[in-house]
């Protein structure tokens, strides 16, 4: 019953960051009709948002090493420390939570400058064309970022305060020995957190509302004199911002390296279609049910009766799915069968 309970823990993180990306995926389908392959990219770009606001906050100088006293010693002290003392540490300490802040405005001027510099070009064009030219986006993206962050992966710590583990197996009434991640668990909430704040304001406030209609119809949208087009370009922004901030709060746990974006779209795209083309339902729905289901056939007990399925649990999910549901397990009729 730990291992079980565990391992839903694992897939219901995990099944968090499928969700997110998935969800932007969905969001810029569903609005735009564009097939974004360069949205991994985006969740990509989020963590090294995390690492440059580590790397501008830890910049430092030589200073004497005074804790040495039998020769002179040098060593580089953060200029946040100098200044601040104590203080500065905190602050280089949460890094990454500060970094929502930095990755927020600019993840949406990378969103606009995508959209109006070239995805709009897309709209009326074939799904193959625009994957390809997304493909190809997403490709030069992850090469500028190795070209200035290198190949090797970039550890990224959470705060000291939350980098130990949970006791919540004597929380729920299980064994003592259960214990989980802080910060996993602080991302599970974080991304619900986010998935709401979404659907939110998509369901309460006027905007949200223009934009589920263009959804539907985006001719008529523009006969009624709305700037639909306006309106979808803030969408992407928001789409992009979804995508950066899920990277930045998953920087602690898998240290960004510049083709992380890649690894997580394949299987991004993959719950989408499960989800269903166009549905944001869909694809919170199976982001957390594949994540789920990846992480028990990771268990041990399951691979030595299945060898290797945890590396294919998803592929074979989406077959079963398409095959019995086409469009989807909350897909719309129409989207995608042109």
């Amino acid at each position: 019953m730990d291992a079980i309970f565990i391992q839903l823990l694992n897939g219901l993180d995990k099944g968090g960051a499928y969700a997110l990306i998935a969800l932007g995926l969905t969001l810029t389908f569903g609005t735009l009709g564009v097939v974004n392959f360069a949205h991994g990219a985006l969740f990509m770009l989020g963590a090294f948002c995390a690492v440059t606001m580590q790397k501008l906050l830890t910049i430092s100088k030589t200073v004497k090493d005074t804790s040495i006293t039998f020769f002179d010693a040098y060593k580089e002290q953060p200029y946040l420390e100098i200044w601040w003392g104590d203080t500065g540490t905190m602050i280089i300490d949460y890094s990454v939570p500060i970094s929502i802040l930095f990755a927020i405005p600019v993840m949406l001027m990378i969103g606009i400058i995508m959209e109006r510099g070239l995805i709009r070009y897309f709209y009326r064009r074939t799904h193959a064309e625009q994957i390809l030219v997304t493909f190809g986006l997403a490709i030069v993206i992850q090469e500028i970022v190795r070209h200035f962050y290198g190949a090797n992966p970039i550890p990224t710590p959470a705060p000291d305060i939350v980098s130990g583990s949970a006791a919540i197996g004597s929380a729920i009434g299980l064994s003592d020995s259960v214990v989980y991640p802080w910060w996993r668990l602080i991302y599970f909430a974080f991304s619900m957190s986010i998935i709401g704040s979404v659907f939110a304001f998509l369901k309460y406030t006027t905007f949200g509302l223009v934009v589920r209609a263009g959804m539907a119809d985006r001719d008529m949208v523009g006969l009624l004199g709305i700037n639909i087009e306006r309106r979808f370009t803030i969408v992407f922004g928001m789409a992009s911002i979804v995508a950066g901030l899920a990277g930045v709060m998953y920087a602690p746990i898998l240290p960004p390296d510049y083709h992380m974006g890649m690894d997580f779209l394949v299987l991004s795209f993959v719950v989408v279609v499960v989800g269903g083309m166009g549905s944001l339902e869909g694809a919170v729905l199976a982001g957390f049910l594949l994540g789920v289901l990846q992480s028990f056939a990771a268990m041990n007990e399951i691979k030595a009766i299945l060898p290797g399925i945890d590396q294919i649990i998803i592929y074979l999910v989406a077959v079963v799915v398409l095959l019995t549901k086409p469009r989807g397990l909350m897909g719309r009729k129409g989207v995608f069968e042109d």
